[in-house]
C-alpha cells in the first residue's frame, strides 16, 4: 500500500520501514554501497577497509533505566560500526536543540556521552549545533555518525550467510525495550529491569579473534530480534529456523509484556546482537561471546537450512512452528 503521508509506523523498524527505504530513499539515492541495506557502507580508502554509518536518536524519556539519549548516541553509532566489523576511529554529534531547553540537562546528556565514548575507547571529534523554535522539537533530537576500520578477513554481510551457519544472540532480548516501557507505564512496582545499552566493539573484536567463520552480525535494534531475522531471511533468501525455548529473555521482561500485551521478540534491544557463523565453528564463536562480559547471556537458537524460503520460522514452546513476519505497526513508538 502506498501513503501520501508519513506515519509513526514508518519508524518502527518493520515493513513500513523496509517500504519507505525501497520505495523513496533507495530509487532516488541508488548506489553500490547503499544497495547492501547493511548496518553501514564498507569501503576502500587509501589501501584500508574503512565503514562509515549515521544514526539519530529521538528516544523518550530521554532518561531511563541504565542509560540515557546521550550514552544510547554513542552506542548505537559504536554498534553499527561493530557490526560490520569495523573498529572505531571517531565520532560526530548534531544537535537539534529546542528553545527553552535546560541546558543543566543538556550537560548531563553530553556527560554522558562523554564517559560513553571514553569507555568505547572513541572520541567525538566534531559536531553541529542547532537551536529550533519552543514546541518544534520536544526537547532534543541527537544524530551520530561513525567511521571505523575494518581488520576483519572475510566479508560480513547477509550475502555471506550460507544454509548449516548457526544463529546466535549475545544475551536475554528485550532489556531496553522493557526498561523504556516501565518508565513510560511506571511499572516501578513490577520490574526493575535496565535497559542493555552497552557498545559492542569489545564484546565483537572478542568474537572476530575467536572464529574466520563469523558471516553476517546486526544489533537487535527497533523490531526487536524476530524483525531483524526475518529482515535477514528475506534478504539473504533463506529459510531461518529457531527455536523458541531457546531464547534468552529474562523473567522480569516476561511480565512486563504479560501486563502490556507486548511479545519479547519484538522489543528493542541497544546491547544485543544477533550472529550468523558456520555450524562447525559455533562452540568457538559461542564460547568466545560467553567469556565476554556483554555476551555472558549468549545462546545458540536456530540455524539456517537448506530451504530457500527467504523466511523466518520459529519453533514453539508447545512443539509447533509459526512464521515470523517483519512487524506492521509501531509496537513501541520512540524507542531509540
Amino acid at each position: 500500500m502506498r501513503y501520501d503521508r508519513i506515519l509513526l509506523e514508518h519508524g518502527s523498524g518493520g515493513q513500513l520501514s523496509n517500504d519507505l527505504i525501497a520505495g523513496t530513499f533507495l530509487p532516488l539515492l541508488r548506489n553500490p554501497l547503499l544497495e547492501r541495506l547493511e548496518d553501514g557502507a564498507v569501503f576502500a580508502a587509501g589501501g584500508a577497509r574503512l565503514c562509515f554509518t549515521t544514526d539519530s536518536f529521538v528516544v523518550h524519556p530521554r532518561f531511563f533505566p541504565g542509560g540515557d539519549i546521550g550514552s544510547l548516541a554513542v552506542h548505537g553509532t559504536i554498534n553499527d560500526l561493530a557490526m560490520c566489523g569495523a573498529s572505531p576511529l571517531a565520532l560526530s554529534a548534531a544537535f537539534i536543540l529546542e528553545e527553552g531547553f535546560s541546558l543543566e540537562e543538556l550537560e548531563r546528556i553530553v556527560r554522558s556521552m562523554a564517559a560513553a565514548a571514553e569507555k568505547a575507547g572513541v572520541s567525538v571529534v566534531t559536531g553541529d549545533t542547532k537551536v529550533v523554535p519552543r514546541g518544534a522539537a520536544d526537547g532534543l533530537f541527537i544524530t551520530t555518525a561513525g567511521i571505523g576500520i575494518v581488520r576483519y578477513p572475510g566479508p560480513l554481510s547477509v550475502a555471506s550467510i550460507r544454509p548449516g551457519d548457526a544463529v546466535i544472540v549475545s544475551g536475554p532480548i528485550g532489556d531496553h525495550g522493557a526498561a523504556i516501557l516501565s518508565s513510560r507505564e511506571d511499572l516501578g512496582f513490577v520490574s526493575r529491569i535496565e535497559s542493555d545499552s552497552a557498545a559492542l566493539n569489545g564484546l565483537v573484536e572478542t568474537v572476530l579473534a575467536a572464529s574466520p567463520a563469523v558471516h553476517c552480525m546486526r544489533d537487535a535494534t527497533r523490531g526487536g530480534l524476530g524483525a531483524i531475522l526475518a529482515e535477514i531471511a528475506g534478504q539473504a533468501g533463506h529459510r531461518i529456523a529457531i527455536r523458541e525455548r531457546l531464547i534468552p529473555v529474562r523473567e522480569e521482561v516476561r511480565g512486563i509484556c504479560e501486563i502490556l500485551g507486548f511479545d519479547p521478540l519484538f522489543l528493542a534491544n541497544e546491547g544485543r546482537m544477533a550472529l550468523f557463523c558456520a555450524g562447525d565453528a559455533a562452540d568457538a564463536v559461542l564460547g568466545a561471546m560467553q567469556g565476554h562480559e556483554l555476551g555472558r547471556g549468549a545462546a545458540l537458537i536456530g540455524e539456517v537450512t537448506a530451504d530457500r524460503q527467504g523466511r523466518l520460522v520459529m519453533e514453539t514452546l508447545l512443539g509447533g512452528s509459526r512464521q515470523i513476519d517483519l512487524p506492521t505497526g509501531e509496537l513501541v513508538p520512540r524507542i531509540c
